[in-house]
């Protein structure tokens, strides 16, 4: 029998199976189509085989970095949500997915990472919290720059001239999309009828956030909570496709076929992470100490009563286990 392609994330929280979009619309799209996946929710990239998440690891492709083509790898397997869309339905997807692109992911960007209220009280302390030490001291600021020079990238050089002005169009326009999706939807279970299909992984995978996550500053959360069909589809999807997710799961909860979560399970990269972790934990440490004058280099005599060196030795470091 063939080893199940193994999906690595970000780990849950907030109620969600992970917290990333990215993630999050591969999961959900995975569970719709009941594709075979063996889950890694971690909680850095570095667990990751490639260093980046969401990864998708397969027999014959290697692995998969991109949210897109993971997807369209899955297709290839034949697990393909999309099938019996006509060729209208196909053309909707492809305007919508482009409309969430580019009118509603900058502001969903901006409202978690870049708003500072937003990224000190909850962002930053989520992933701070999350990840391990020591790489819960740099890394949450290192996404932090990566997401500002990605949304700068999408916004133009118009943002750094007139911020205000531009961030009061752009959550207008990402209003107008949330209403726009809330028209479309209707009445329906999912936007194409009964059965769910791609459009609606990378919907629920951009509205979930930010349904449940407690912002302090939620301005367009507001307006979310305000359309409630699409607030009863993001718990209707949760409630079907992920009834074990967001709390401790009993072990005896049912699982939905073609997944298989393995957060607790022996990761393939843990021994080599561990040792990156202690490393770059050492050398912060050393760095520290000497900037601080804590630890000094001195050529013979005592140094300072008071002031005695580090024993490297008494140092202990942990690494937080999922």
């Amino acid at each position: 029998m063939a080893a199940p392609m193994e999906l690595f994330c970000w780990a849950g929280g907030w109620g969600l199976p992970s917290v990333d979009p990215d993630c999050l619309a591969v999961l959900t799209y995975a569970r719709f189509t009941g594709a075979p996946l063996k889950v890694h929710r971690v909680t850095h990239p570095w667990r990751s085989p490639s260093g980046h998440l969401p990864a998708l690891r397969t027999q014959d492709e290697g692995t998969i970095s991109k949210t897109q083509q993971i997807i369209t790898h899955l297709r290839k397997q034949k697990y393909n949500a999309d099938y019996d869309l006509s060729a209208t339905q196909n053309a909707d997807t492809l305007a919508f997915v482009s409309l969430l692109e580019e009118k509603l992911l900058p502001v969903l960007i901006h409202t978690f990472w870049v708003d500072a209220k937003n990224y000190v009280e909850h962002t930053r302390k989520w992933y701070a919290e999350t990840i391990p030490f020591p790489l819960n001291f740099f890394l949450p600021n290192s996404m932090h720059k990566r997401h500002l020079e990605r949304l700068q990238l999408l916004w133009g050089d118009d943002y750094m001239e007139d911020e205000e002005k531009l961030e009061k169009q752009l959550y207008r326009e990402a209003r107008e999309c949330l209403t726009l999706l809330s028209q479309r939807l209707g009445s329906q279970k999912f936007f194409f009828g009964d059965s769910p299909a791609s459009l609606d992984a990378f919907v629920f995978s951009r509205l979930a956030p930010l349904l449940k996550a407690k912002l302090p500053n939620g301005k367009l959360q507001q307006h979310l909570k305000s359309l409630q069909n699409l607030c009863n589809y993001c718990t209707s999807i949760l409630s079907l496709y992920f009834p074990w997710d967001g709390a401790d799961p009993s072990a005896g909860a049912p699982r939905a076929a073609g997944t298989d979560s393995s957060e607790g399970e022996e990761d393939p990269h843990k021994r080599r992470n561990q040792l990156l972790s202690v490393l770059v934990g050492l050398v912060a440490m050393l760095g520290y100490a000497f900037l601080s004058g804590i630890v000094s280099i001195q050529r013979g005599g005592v140094g300072p009563a008071g002031r005695q060196p580090i024993a490297m030795g008494e140092e202990e470091e942990e690494e937080e286990e999922e």
